[in-house]
């Protein structure tokens, strides 16, 4: 099904780009992560890389021309297919057609508020919706940064850690913070010089993409009338009385509920302190911190003690009970307080990669009809090979590394595995993408090694081990975790049999490898009696989306992956 490509936005202040060169032509092939045209935006000029794979069927915006943010400037699809439906769609054609592209300046330039007004109406953290659009008004010399799309899922970010902060000289190209992703941790580059004049996010906190996190300008400009707007004290008297009836209607009884989840959002800590109290699974609200202005620190959560604040309040309620007791000698259902005791709990807020995770696999487990295909493959010959070729590989190479290679050569004789469902048709694809599944401590991550078929086994191994390095120090960039047609998850390592994995969408298979273990096998001798020897076997298990790929289609594939592994050296010729 044909893409429109739009225009992104590529910096906070950006309102249209300027196609500055294109790198490909109408009719070529586009893979993920090419780059299709140079654009130039307010701040600099950048690559416009491609999401969807195919070919370039429509160029709608010559060099030199300038796009506004959302506009059309290309279509991808499959090579012939019909386009035109998209562009004279009112989704496409509106903002397709070159004519409008020089009035949205005109529009701007004499009433900046209005547009400023409508960008706004998405942000929920500003305290007025006219806050930007003030700025141009008041010749503020003062620039918003707000919260960049980082990925193609990404919703929100987290402030990981700043490295300014507020009254710091900022530079072009300064790392202002560490933003959390639902894929990774990324650098938020400034584009202004200046005087880093306010923070709007917190440490920890969450921000939707496009909100406002922080003000660049020159030092001692009013940049509050960028976050105000005109009505710049009276949104915020407006947002004191909208919490005090929640605090007025609130009894003293809600206070110890609050006080474990609500101040466990706004604790102040080091990203290394959250780290390991998330590790040994302490809750910050129970810490008492010695860092700057109560911050807590690396040295405060190695000293707490889980049982001292506990075990303070529960003296308190049997010191009532007597009092009660005394004032009331008919109370015989006193036993009541006997259930409160249910043990400790933590609420542990859910980072953004969860979330994903979470949103992802939940929508493929119950939208994808997931059928499963379990067999046992002899691992001797892979393991014997195994030793001889590490005798002269570069980099250690592994059984998953045999794996993938075994997987990806299986897939290029059942391209009907290697596909997406895509609604109203299959795409098979003619490449092998293999997506490996990388356990990281706040959930799963899976890089792509892209083209595996087409190559060596030490290519592979090495290849595997740099993107599990940049996945575990959350280093990976889009490039990396895209594209991918099948994908391979494997727990032999943990010593785990056989299990099952959820379909990682949009693949339309992924297989789940267990562990090699040694068994018995029976062999007749000389005289055809059975004789016991030892053998090596792995469980690997094919969960299939059966849209897509049928019960015998997945049965065939892992035929010809058993035939590869028990005779490595056929996928090695």
């Amino acid at each position: 099904m044909a893409e429109l490509i739009r225009m992104p936005k590529m910096s906070d202040t950006m309102t249209e780009g300027v196609i500055a060169e294109w790198h490909k032509k109408v009719g070529d092939k586009v893979k993920s992560g090419d780059v299709l045209a140079e654009v130039e935006t307010d701040k600099a000029t950048m690559d416009l890389e491609a999401y969807d794979e195919g070919t370039l069927l429509y160029i709608g915006v010559e060099k030199g021309q300038a796009v506004p943010i959302d506009g059309v400037i290309a279509v991808i699809g499959e090579e012939g297919e019909d386009y035109k439906a998209l562009l004279d769609g009112s989704s496409g054609g509106s903002q397709e057609a070159p004519a409008p592209k020089p009035e949205a300046p005109k529009a701007e330039t004499p009433t900046p508020a209005p547009n400023g007004a409508q960008k706004e109406q998405a942000t929920s953290q500003l305290p007025d919706a006219k806050a930007v659009s003030a700025a141009p008004a008041a010749d503020v010399n003062a620039t918003v940064i707000r919260m960049p799309k980082m990925s193609d899922t990404m919703t929100e970010g987290t402030i990981v850690a700043w490295h300014k902060k507020e009254g710091d000289t900022v530079k072009s190209g300064d790392v202002l913070a560490e933003v959390e992703t639902d894929k990774a941790t990324m650098d938020l580059e400034a584009y202004e010089e200046g005087t880093l004049l306010y923070i709007g996010v917190k440490e920890g906190a969450s921000v939707a993409v496009d909100e406002v996190i922080a003000v660049v300008g020159e030092k001692g400009a009013d940049f509050k009338v960028l976050l105000q707007g005109g009505n710049g004290q009276a949104a915020p008297a407006q947002a004191a009385p909208a919490e005090s009836p929640k605090a007025e209607a609130a009894p003293q009884a809600a206070a110890p509920a609050e006080s474990n989840h609500a101040v466990n959002e706004r604790v102040k800590a080091s990203p290394l302190a959250k780290r390991i109290a998330e590790e040994k699974g302490i809750s910050l609200a129970q810490v008492q911190g010695t860092g700057p202005e109560g911050r807590i620190v690396k040295r405060d959560i190695e000293g707490f003690e889980p049982s001292a604040k506990p075990a303070a309040p529960q003296p308190a309620a049997p010191a009532a009970q007597p009092a009660e007791a005394k004032a009331a000698p008919a109370a015989a259902p006193q036993p009541t307080p006997a259930p409160q005791a249910q043990g400790e709990f933590e609420d542990i807020p859910v980072s953004q990669m969860r979330k994903t995770i979470a949103r992802r696999l939940g929508e493929s487990k119950f939208s994808a009809p997931h059928f499963y295909l379990t067999m046992e493959i002899n691992m001797d010959k892979a393991m014997e090979l195994r030793g001889r070729v590490n005798e002269v590989s570069p980099v250690k190479i592994s059984f998953n590394d045999f794996v993938i290679k075994a997987a990806a050569v299986a897939l290029k004789q059942h391209p009907a595995v290697n596909s997406s469902w895509l609604g109203d048709k299959i795409r098979r694809y003619k490449y092998v993408n293999i997506g490996v599944a990388v356990a990281v401590d706040e959930g799963l991550l899976v890089p792509v090694v892209r083209n595996a078929d087409q190559k060596t086994l030490s290519t592979i191994a090495g290849e595997v081990k740099d993107l599990a390095g940049k996945a575990k120090e959350r280093k990976l960039q889009p490039k990396d975790w895209e594209g991918s047609t099948f994908s391979i998850s494997n727990l032999g390592m943990f010593g785990i049999d056989e299990f099952t994995a959820i379909i990682n969408p949009p693949d339309s298979c992924i297989l789940a490898v267990g562990a090699i273990k040694q068994t018995v096998k029976f062999e007749g001798d000389a005289a055809d009696v059975p004789v016991a020897k030892p053998t090596n076997v792995m469980k690997v298990t094919l969960s299939c989306d059966h849209r897509s790929v049928d019960g015998a289609t997945g049965a065939a594939f892992l035929q010809t992956l058993k035939q590869l592994l028990e005779d490595p050296m056929r996928m090695l010729v």
